[in-house]
């Protein structure tokens, strides 16, 4: 088996997932009791609403009767997740608390759409009863825009799915080395898709608040602690990282412009998202959701994890995980160091509920993502073909299970399952953000102008990442997608108008 970590590439920044062979952490049996029983607990949340869901609207969007709360954290643990979480820590490792500002921009997307999008979004969707994102662009422009979009966004989510469930598999693999890569697939997919098939967006968005709570908890009260301790307090920080790493400007312009670029959009264009608006139980409740998780996501989630993997830094300068192979001489990938950090500080049993609560972080958007592909394909492209029962909660629980199953079988032949999450993401900002712009600024907006700037604004984004070009100013690939789109869409709604 390759012993070389699985790093992949979100919004410019490395996602390390551990394999086994690159270091194996010593479970106590306590820890796994605790592990095993989280489990359990989850895939009883889906049984639990298995018996509540009595409709398609209860299945898909929770009955539109969701608390801001519930909808909050669900909306952070979707949109940070186990990637996200890793990640912040390697941030933190590479740059220090600079690599904050990435979620800044999360925060600047969730409180935008707040303003702007959801109400208008909002009572759109009450009164037409809308169960997915396409179905806007559908009431906006045409079928046909809105079933390319529905097919765009189902490729995508069953990649992000895929690429959940393999990184949760490769995460336990090297937690129990017992237990090998495809068996882990199946453990973590078969939990996922459980209670997700079950309880539907209920037993999703109540997981989200349970993981999430457990995590932020875990974290900030007893990791940050217990870290800073660890390596010696504000002493030895400043002994073993330069001084940059303790500021907030050390990052460029450039950098931030592109995860500005990459992450606002997505507040746009994310069917996970909008089935979040048209669960709130009103216009009042979304709103507030979507404040809440912004401020959760900067500055809560984005400070604790570049603390954490700052906190990492310090302990590989200082030679703590030099017996596990990463001395201070040696190299070491960034995101290794959070996990290292965590295993090393936590005690028994409380390292059984800071694994239950990563792996969490990680189902918390496979769970979400497979109910977005679920909903795009029984109501976008099922519906288009006149061929989706819209009434039977038993059709959507069987579209859920196939296209679970179908996730897992992608991850465990296609560890390259994660270029098509990419592509497909790319795609899905740069192809689907200037449509949705349009249906907010323009009052007649053109399905031909949306249909094209879809089209030629993803494919330019996905032809740069494939030719890997070099842009100038080290700028984005979706920068360039997104104004080709936004030019296209400008002159064909003019052309449009000139000719009616």
């Amino acid at each position: 088996m390759d012993k070389n970590p699985v790093i992949f590439s979100i919004n410019n920044q490395k996602v390390f997932f551990p394999v086994q062979g690159v270091f194996i952490m010593q479970i106590h049996f306590l820890d796994i009791l605790i592990f095993a029983l989280y489990m359990i607990a989850m895939l009883g949340v889906g049984v639990y609403f298995l018996r509540k869901n009595k409709s398609h609207d209860d299945y898909y969007v929770g009955n539109r009767k969701m608390s801001s709360w519930h909808i909050g954290l669900s909306v952070v643990a979707t949109d940070v997740g186990g990637g996200f979480s890793i990640g912040l820590g390697g941030l933190g490792f590479l740059i220090g608390i600079s690599g904050s500002w990435m979620l800044f921009t999360g925060l600047i997307g969730a409180w935008i759409s707040a303003v702007f999008l959801i109400p208008k979004m909002y009572p759109l969707a009450k009164r037409h009863n809308f169960l997915s994102f396409p179905e806007v662009l559908h009431h906006h422009y045409n079928g046909k825009v809105a079933l390319i979009a529905g097919i765009i966004s189902l490729i995508g989510y069953i990649g992000f799915t895929s690429s959940q469930v393999l990184a949760g598999a490769k995460l336990a693999a090297a937690t129990f080395p017992a237990i090998t890569i495809s068996q882990a697939v199946l453990i973590m997919g078969v939990i996922v898709i459980g209670y997700t098939v079950l309880g539907g967006l209920k037993a999703v968005i109540y997981t989200d608040t349970v993981q999430w709570i457990i995590l932020m908890t875990g974290l900030i009260l007893i990791g940050i602690p217990l870290g800073f301790y660890k390596v010696g307090g504000w002493t030895a920080i400043q002994q073993h990282v330069p001084d940059k790493f303790l500021s907030m400007n050390n990052i460029s312009f450039v950098q931030f412009f592109n995860w500005f670029i990459t992450i606002v959009p997505i507040w746009f264009v994310g069917m996970t998202l909008y089935q979040r608006i048209y669960a709130s139980k009103d216009l009042k409740t979304a709103k507030k959701a979507w404040f809440l998780a912004g401020l959760f996501e900067w500055p809560v989630m984005a400070f604790m994890g570049v603390i954490l993997g700052l906190l990492g830094r310090v302990a590989f300068e200082q030679g703590m995980f030099t017996e596990w192979g990463f001395a201070p001489t040696d190299a070491i990938d960034q995101e290794i160091a959070l996990p290292l950090l965590l295993t090393h500080i936590f005690p028994v049993g409380l390292m059984g509920l800071l694994m239950s609560s990563y792996f969490s972080a990680i189902m918390s958007t496979a769970d979400s993502c497979l109910m977005a592909a679920s909903g795009n394909f029984t109501t976008d492209i099922m519906g288009y073909t006149k061929k989706g029962n819209k009434k039977s909660i038993r059709y959507s629980q069987i579209a859920t299970l196939v296209i679970g199953v179908l996730a897992i079988f992608l991850a465990t032949v296609m560890t390259n399952v994660l270029k098509l999450m990419l592509y497909s993401y790319a795609f899905m900002v740069s192809g689907l953000f200037v449509p949705v712009l349009g249906t907010l600024l323009s009052k007649n907006p053109s399905s031909n102008a949306a249909l094209f700037s879809m089209v030629l604004g993803g494919g330019t984004t996905l032809t740069l990442i494939l030719l890997e070009t070099s842009l100038p100013f080290d700028l984005d690939s979706n920068f360039f997608g997104i104004t080709v789109s936004a030019l296209v869409f400008i002159i064909v709604q003019r052309l449009d108008k000139k000719r009616r």
